[in-house]
């Protein structure tokens, strides 16, 4: 069978997936006229043509560089012979495939929160979703799923140099399970307060409807646990150390009677870990050289983790302190806060400097980052909301900084093959 074949097949699954999540997303309440209708399927497939364009242009620089430095190849007999750079027209199927599929995917998760009437007076109303499932998917996050795998699986590969089964399974579980469990539980605990912030129930958080409380904190256990036996039962003592504070961590954030998210300063330091940990498991379980550059790197991810909450958590001073929440926003102040996270992506990127080459090179990806949370330097906890904006652009920049990181991979692989 060639490639083409594959990829037609791929296509024509998302196709009809991305069909089927669509009318499940639109309901019998939701009629709307046919030039209302005519415009937004115009957007919508603006918007498809625009992140094809992106994914493709993506795709060919990723790909052209791989095969260049002779990471794979593929079999002339089983190809078109088409190429854009060095990649085969057969590899733009994957992101033609993301693109048609997810947008109806998403319209499905959201169908009730996007659809529901004018009329409706509760914010419960308007964000319960139907089931569990659509309504964990959402709380899982998934546009930050990849900030969870990507650290795991690039720490594993780099170290070993192979694709084995370990390397799947803990991708699969840093990238799905583990985020369920990481921002499922903290939608449960924080629910009240969720209520009073206007950005949750869409990209930065569900609201889930207290009759899914429990059967979410199930769901989050029964798609953790094995996949955290198998991988302790694939490594030594150093895998069950890492992937236990890792747990830990994910728990202790939201649960009451620990509720880290509540104590400032450990509340960064907690988040920080939910992000490096997956990193110290792959090194763990692939038996990685404990060495200076690596503790440093490491260092500087976590500093990252740190500031990125740091700001994160500015934007809902508000919400928080109406709820009684404390966090490191609440107690030392909108500007302040944000200064330190300025800081600490200062010095992770200083600190990158002085890891091996090619590390240095990633010393730049903290420039963006300081970029977008520098003008809210002076900003004050009645004007804190506004940080959302940068917020938002915060989730995107980290596929950017992903694009860059792997980049140095690459570069780190050919250098040491």
């Amino acid at each position: 069978m060639t490639y083409l074949w594959l990829a037609l097949a791929f296509i024509a699954a998302a196709v009809v997936a991305g069909v089927i999540f669509a009318r499940q997303g639109v309901r019998s309440g939701e009629a709307r006229s046919g030039e209302a209708r005519s415009g937004e399927a115009g957007k919508h497939w603006k918007a498809v043509g625009l992140a094809f364009a992106a994914l493709a242009v993506l795709t060919a620089v990723f790909d052209s560089v791989m095969i260049g430095m002779e990471l794979f190849h593929y079999d002339a007999s089983h190809i078109l012979g088409l190429k854009i750079g060095l990649a085969p027209i057969e590899d733009f199927a994957y992101p033609l495939a993301g693109v048609v599929a997810l947008p109806g995917l998403w319209m499905w998760l959201t169908r009730k929160r996007n659809g529901s009437s004018s009329s409706s007076s509760s914010p419960r109303d308007e964000s319960n979703l139907k089931g569990l499932v659509p309504q964990a998917l959402l709380a899982s996050r998934p546009v930050s799923w990849i900030n969870t795998a990507y650290p795991f699986a690039a720490a594993m590969l780099l170290t070993t140099r192979e694709i084995d089964w370990v390397l799947i399974v803990g991708t699969f579980y840093f990238l799905i399970p583990y985020n369920l469990a990481m921002y499922g539980i903290n939608d449960v605990f924080d629910y009240e307060s969720d209520l009073k912030n206007p950005r949750k129930g869409g990209i930065e958080g569900a609201l889930l409807h207290p009759h899914l409380h429990r059967p979410m904190l199930w769901l989050a256990a029964i798609t953790n646990i094995p996949f955290l036996l198998v991988l302790a039962f694939a490594g030594g003592p150093a895998a069950w150390i890492s992937l236990a504070v890792s747990a830990f961590a994910v728990v202790a954030y939201s649960v009451v009677g620990l509720r880290f998210k509540e104590r400032p300063v450990l509340d960064s330091l907690t988040s920080s870990t939910h992000f490096v940990s997956p990193a110290v498991v792959g090194l763990a379980l692939a038996g990685a050289d404990v060495t200076p550059g690596l503790l440093i790197l490491l260092a500087a991810f976590f500093l990252w983790g740190m500031a990125a909450h740091a700001f994160g958590a500015v934007q809902d001073i508000e919400p928080d302190r109406q709820a009684g929440i404390g966090s490191i926003a609440t107690v030392i102040g909108a500007r302040r806060t944000v200064r330190l996270a300025v800081g600490l992506w200062l010095v992770a990127g200083l600190a990158m400097l002085a890891t091996p080459w090619p590390g240095p090179l990633a010393a730049i990806i903290a420039v963006p980052y300081i970029v977008n949370c520098a003008p809210y330097w002076n900003v004050t906890d009645t004007t804190a909301a506004r940080t959302n904006v940068a917020w938002r652009r915060f989730i995107w920049l980290n596929y950017g900084s992903g694009f860059l990181v792997t980049l140095i991979f690459i570069l780190q692989w050919s250098l040491t093959s």
